[in-house]
């Protein structure tokens, strides 16, 4: 967190919380959202300023209920999730990085979702690839008998959630290892991993 946001937070303490007008999207891009975004449901516009983007990303968090806010000075301005609190994307010098800038960790865990979302958890981050970077990542998938097989991932990804656990599906090549991808209902991914999608007062 910036120093000055941290000044910011202790000379105003109790500066009352923002909702719903800041969104991260499923591709890392914040969004700023007006009143008729939100009045109408709509994903609102993307910042495009580099600044702001890095001031952001450097004073993104999460509170006790799991919901992921930027600190901006002393306001909590709490942020509309629309996929996982991180995105990540593939990079060739630091392999896989986060739309905050930051490198993501060894992988714990490969999940993938019945609409092919690949989501990739390091300790307590959380992220879903950008769809943009699918093509390249799902040639890293490797089936117990052949390198790739998109029937085959289609096939298992027809499987009901629960019921592909009991099936061999394929594994992420990631630094030299072989991680088994397991299957996740996206409507679950929340309070599997308790984050707060819509935060409310």
């Amino acid at each position: 967190m910036d120093e000055i946001v941290k000044q910011a937070m202790a000379k105003w303490p109790n500066v009352p919380h923002c909702y719903g007008w800041l969104a991260l999207d499923a591709r890392g891009q914040w969004r700023m959202r007006d009143e008729r975004a939100q009045h109408l449901n709509l994903p609102g516009d993307k910042l495009h300023h580099v600044a702001l983007i890095g001031f952001i990303a450097r004073n993104y968090g999460s509170d006790e209920r799991g919901c992921w806010y930027f600190q901006n000075g002393p306001q909590r301005v709490y942020l509309n999730v629309e996929a996982t609190p991180y995105i990540v994307r593939t990079d060739p010098a630091l392999g896989w990085r986060l739309h905050t800038g930051e490198a993501l960790g060894p992988l714990d865990e490969a999940l993938m979702t019945e609409q092919g979302e690949l989501i990739l958890r390091s300790g307590a981050v959380l992220a879903q690839l950008d769809d943009r970077d699918g093509a390249d990542v799902l040639s890293r998938l490797e089936w117990p008998d052949h390198t790739t097989d998109d029937d085959a991932l289609l096939a298992w990804l027809e499987q009901p959630a629960d019921a592909a656990g009991t099936v061999t599906g394929p594994a992420l090549r990631d630094r030299g290892q072989l991680l088994p991808v397991q299957r996740v209902a996206r409507a679950a991914l929340a309070q599997r991993y308790g984050f707060v999608p819509v935060p409310m007062p």
